[in-house]
This record gives C-alpha cells, structure tokens and sequence, in this order.
C-alpha cells in the first residue's frame, strides 16, 4: 500500500490518528479487505510512537471499523455489508420482484452519481476511469464474459467514487456488492442477448465521455440510459429462456407421443 497516510502535525495523539484512519474508510480510499502496513511502517508515516499507534489500532478495532489476525495483520473490516444484512440478502435472492426494484433503485441513483461525476471528477479519478475503460474494451475484445461482467462493476464503482458523495459512496457500494456476491444469479444473462456486449460498450463509453467532458446532463441521461437497457435486456433474456424451456418440453412431447402412436399401430 502505498503512502495515504500523512504525518500527524499537533500534538500527535491516538485520536488523530483514529480521526485519519476513520476518514480514509468513509471517503473510501480504504476499502474492506485492505491491509494496512505493519505497525513500524505504519507509525513512521503518520510520525508518532509506536503505542500511541497501538491505541489507535486498539480503538478502531474495537468500534469495528478494523480487524486483527495474529500473523496476518490489520485489515479494514467489512462495513460495507452491514448496510445489507444476511436475512435481508437471502429475502432480496427470494423474490423476482426485487431485481426489478434493485434495477430502478440503481437508474435513478446512478444517474446522480454520474451527474455528480461529471462536475466534480479530478484528473486522477480521469486517470482510473481512462485505465478501467481499457481493460473493458480488452475484455471485450478476448470475449471474456466473466472479466467484463467484473469490470462492469467495477466501472459502476468508479463514477461513484468520482461522484464524491460519501452516502451516494457507501449506498452504491453495498448495492454492487449484491452483484458480487451473486446475489442476483440471472445477472450474467443480459450477455445473453443478441448485440448485448457491444451495446453495453458504448453505453459505458457514452457515460465515461460524459463524465470526461463535464457534461452533467449527458451523463446523468447516459447513466440512465443504460440500466433501462439492462432492465429490458435481462427480461428479454428471461423471456427466451422460458420460450426454449416451453419449446424443448413441446418437442419432448411430441416425439414421445409420435413414438407411442407408431408402437400402437
């Protein structure tokens, strides 16, 4: 990891250190998962003692903002899934109706967060969208659909940081995670449709020239544009693949009934 740390200036206390590791969490340049360094790097970048930084590990781990293996070091832990807890997931993975609900959840609040992107990204958010725009168009090129669907989410993850709205932030990122965790099994079928991958390109293109141009408008209907193409993509799918379930079934049944009657005769 490399240095986002910064040197304490004051009075160099645990508190300010707690108050600059809580603040990378909630701007989310610490993510769930991530390794902070060992304790002696650790208190060389911030500049305090090495117990004061242990009671600000102590502190943070106690909140539960942090957590500690023996051998494995300290990590963020994960506070991202507790805006949706396991119940809740396991109801949503139940009911059809909640795909549909997540997906125009998703349209309206995504818009923002591209609408926000457009006005507020700096060069260095430009820099990741421009590097993750070309590993999607790689992806697309090798015909990997599981890399795309990832970077796909990836992407999302992106604008909503460029956005620099610290609830938009969070509420988007435990959405996503819904993706991830294959909350939605069906998510992969929109790859499905006839023209789907190329589709899905240029509107994720359409959404970062936006963003790049800083034009909040285009964004904000771009981002909008293309979950209401993944809403009627994903029942187009669901739609075919009850259409070839009823066909195959059809065709099962009438051979078998042809058989019968040949048997009879």
């Amino acid at each position: 990891m490399s240095d986002i740390f910064s040197r304490i200036e004051h009075s160099r206390t645990a508190d300010e250190v707690v108050q600059q590791i809580e603040s990378l969490i909630l701007e989310g340049v610490l993510r769930t998962g991530d390794r902070l360094p060992g304790e002696r790097e650790l208190a060389r970048q911030f500049d305090v003692s090495r117990p004061i930084l242990r009671d600000a590990l102590k502190a943070l781990e106690g909140r539960g903002l942090l957590t500690t293996k023996a051998g494995g070091g300290t990590h963020v832990a994960d506070v991202i899934g507790q805006l949706f807890t396991k119940p809740v997931t396991d109801l949503i993975s139940m009911h059809r109706k909640a795909a549909t609900d997540y997906l125009e959840y998703r349209r309206e609040i995504e818009a923002v967060a591209a609408e926000y992107a457009a006005r507020r990204a700096t060069p260095e958010d430009l820099t990741l969208l421009d590097s993750i725009m070309a590993r999607m168009d790689e992806a697309h090129r090798t015909g990997d659909f599981d890399d795309e669907a990832e970077i796909d989410i990836e992407f999302h993850h992106a604008i909503s940081e460029c956005a620099h709205n610290i609830i938009l932030l969070h509420t988007l990122r435990s959405c996503y995670r819904l993706l991830s965790e294959g909350v939605f099994q069906n998510r992969l079928l929109v790859f499905s449709v006839p023209g789907a991958r190329e589709a899905l390109l240029h509107q994720h293109r359409a959404i970062y020239a936006a963003i790049k141009a800083g034009d909040p408008a285009a964004a904000r209907q771009a981002a909008m544009d293309h979950i209401s193409y993944v809403e009627r993509s994903m029942l187009e799918a669901e739609r075919s693949g009850d259409w070839q379930r009823v066909s195959r079934l059809r065709l099962r049944q009438r051979s078998y009934a042809g058989d019968g009657a040949k048997t009879t005769n």
